[in-house]
């Protein structure tokens, strides 16, 4: 039996901005380190992600080097100046909202709400997640003390690389596996054998395959040009639709912390 291995690691530190692909990673209380820790809200404090404005797309994060204490970022944009941003101070904190979640979140300052309202045309504002606050994962499919940062609902979203060629073999253009956001890519397997997977181990760590990830507008938007079209929904919707949702990859809460790096083996215990 061939082995499985990961493939691809990234991160999304802004929700809805640009990846940041790694070769090694540590999976701490919140999922892969840094990830959707940071996030842009309307005045309301509401999330804004690429469903309302596709140019987040365009947005590229990139993490200031610390030695393991959360500092900040500088973020890129065509025909701008980079912004950098700074994690706030505790005494900035308002609440806001992700779906159906309220949750407390730092505010990040006037030049980086001035910055992001020049370069998206809206008002708005940036905020980071705090370590200490703590956003319940859906119990329904979680435990207790299971918890996210900004992600949508669960802290990890895993999908194969047999799965996207298997999806792009159906498609006259191919799509990079970028538009699907996901954290971790494991090669090596048939497609889709992650949706009967329950338990896997890597490294040290298991983690728990907990949910099919639905699929929003988001990987229809390519990410070089912001514009929206009608792959891969168009496609999906074929063969990957079920009660009216389409699904592509699966949510996983992983048990426990450690460094997780390219080409670890992939064990599905169950």
């Amino acid at each position: 039996m061939p082995s499985i291995i990961v493939s691809e690691l990234a991160i999304y530190p802004v929700k809805s901005f640009a990846q940041i692909p790694l070769k090694k990673s540590y999976i701490d209380g919140f999922g892969l380190n840094q990830d959707r820790r940071w996030m842009v809200v309307d005045n309301n404090g509401k999330f804004i992600t690429q469903r309302q404005q596709p140019r987040m797309c365009l947005l590229k994060p990139e993490l200031i080097p610390s030695e393991g204490i959360e500092q900040g970022l500088i973020i890129r944009a065509p025909a701008m100046d980079a912004l950098k941003v700074m994690v706030p101070s505790a005494q900035k904190t308002r609440q806001v909202t992700v779906w159906n979640d309220q949750c407390a979140a730092l505010d990040c300052g006037n030049a980086a709400a001035q910055w992001l309202r020049h370069f998206l045309g809206i008002e708005c504002r940036l905020v980071f997640f705090p370590g200490e606050e703590i956003r319940q994962v859906d119990l329904n499919f979680a435990q207790a003390g299971d918890r996210t940062a900004f992600a949508d609902g669960f802290p990890i979203l895993l999908i194969s690389q047999a799965s996207l060629d298997d999806l792009n073999s159906r498609m006259e253009s191919p799509l990079p596996m970028k538009r699907f956001r996901p954290n971790l890519v494991v090669s090596g397997c048939d497609p889709f054998a992650e949706d009967s997977w329950r338990r896997i181990k890597i490294g040290e760590i298991t983690m728990r395959v907990v949910k099919p990830c639905s699929r929003c507008v988001i990987p229809s938007i390519d990410v070089n040009s912001a514009e929206k079209g009608v792959e891969p929904t168009q496609t999906l919707l074929t063969y990957r639709k079920r009660d009216n949702k389409i699904y592509f990859g699966q949510n996983v809460i992983a048990e426990g912390k450690g460094e997780i790096k390219i080409e670890m083996p992939v064990e599905v215990l169950e």
